[in-house]
């Protein structure tokens, strides 16, 4: 039986969500099945792997998020979900001042340790925040999360109420490396040294570079995501020690995490703090993008027309790494689309996620062309030469029309 929620959310409350692999199921469930006792209220969601929210619920809903992730795309092709594209190191500031309103907070924790602490288990980012300033907590206690070390513990006092389930983390949809992502991931690695912080974002692609470090020592990560990818190398010595948002990944992470001190899960006003992120040293900051284009720009939001990206953490750690002694921006892309067009393009199809004055490394499965320094037109030059060698004369031919 799903939880009467009626008596703690009113009409027109903003009510923010854990999200991902956090999602509380069981109240996203109950939220959407009595909807229209709640009519008007204000939902942001993060990323959405788990479905339950659809098009559909928008009727009595008002949906947000800060991504198209999983779900969110079919939520945006179909009109009904806003999107705040503010960068990651905004999203507690803008729940601070109710900009992204958090009268509720409904989050998914572990069971409670000896001393009654329920952990935030796996993801603490805005949520840490959110329940800094809301109304009302409402937490699924799922015995299948473990308990991590979170920046934000709850006791039984912090919850209003508190809903006990046993089911499996909403699903991360990841994908296999394979040939592409493993030649990406040799190039990176190329960037990458001993003593080097490493930041990653979503897909294949971070753990194939991950497991490409295996005669590294003394990394360390300071990343928005922790994924599967991080479990073999702090196993073995080559990472030290983690700090992340959240944990998207499988029950290989979720168990390596449990009650794991080397791994902490931190605000994401920590973890994409501009102050914080200064003091790294050889920080490497590993991206993804729809395209990039031939001065550098990327876009890593929009692709043939829907919202599938985010601004997200990119730009917070693109600058820090640009700017960290020995650091260095690495954005990850395959050179083709699988519907076969060039993701290294002319002119961009999307918006500027990352501006052209942030260029640092961009690397395809055919090379690493590295932008920093370069004025535009040798820019262009290495960047036509990883595309891939199908579509090189014609960005060849588009360049010379823009000037490049």
């Amino acid at each position: 039986m799903l939880p009467d929620l009626r008596a703690l959310v009113r009409p027109g409350d903003g009510i923010v969500v854990g999200q991902a692999c956090a999602e509380p199921q069981t109240l996203v469930e109950a939220l959407v099945e009595q909807r229209a006792a709640l009519s008007g209220a204000k939902v942001f969601l993060g990323i959405n792997y788990a479905g339950i929210v659809r098009p559909e619920h928008a009727d009595h809903l008002r949906l947000s998020a800060y991504c198209g992730a999983g779900h969110n795309r079919a939520l945006a092709d179909a009109g009904v979900l806003d999107i705040h594209p503010h960068p990651y190191s905004r999203l507690g500031p803008l729940i601070r001042a109710g900009a992204i309103r958090a009268d509720v907070v409904m989050v998914q924790t572990s069971p409670p340790n000896a001393r009654g602490e329920y952990s935030l288990g796996l993801a603490a980012d805005y949520l840490v925040p959110a329940l800094e300033v809301c109304r009302t907590v409402i937490a699924e206690v799922n015995d299948q999360v473990p308990w991590t070390h979170s920046e934000r513990l709850l006791k039984a006092a912090d919850i209003a109420l508190a809903v006990r389930t046993s089911r499996t983390p909403a699903p991360y949809p990841a994908d296999t490396a394979g040939d592409v992502e493993r030649a990406i991931a040799r190039h990176c690695a190329e960037f990458i040294g001993d003593g080097a912080t490493l930041e990653f974002g979503l897909g294949a692609l971070p753990d194939a570079v991950l497991l490409g470090l295996g005669s590294r020592r003394g990394l360390r990560v300071h990343s928005g995501a922790l994924g599967d990818g991080i479990v073999e190398p702090m196993q073995r010595g080559t990472i030290a020690e983690a700090a992340g948002a959240m944990l998207l990944g499988t029950r290989k992470l979720f168990d390596f995490a449990a009650n794991n001190p080397r791994l902490t899960l931190r605000s994401s006003e920590f973890t994409h703090d501009p102050r914080v992120l200064a003091g790294l040293a050889r920080f490497v900051a590993i991206n993804s993008a729809v395209e990039v284009d031939l001065t550098g720009q990327v876009n890593a939001e929009v692709a043939r027309g829907s919202y599938v990206g985010a601004v997200g953490g990119a730009p917070d750690f693109i600058r820090a790494a640009n700017q960290s002694p020995g650091g260095v921006s690495l954005i990850v892309l395959p050179a083709s689309a699988a519907r076969g067009a060039s993701r290294i393009v002319a002119q961009l199809g999307g918006p500027v996620t990352t501006p052209r004055s942030e260029a640092g490394v961009v690397v395809t499965e055919h090379g690493a062309a590295d932008l920093r320094g370069l004025a535009l037109r040798e820019r262009a030059r290495r960047l036509i030469a990883i595309a891939a060698p199908a579509f090189r004369e014609t960005l060849s031919r588009e360049a010379a029309v823009l000037g490049l």
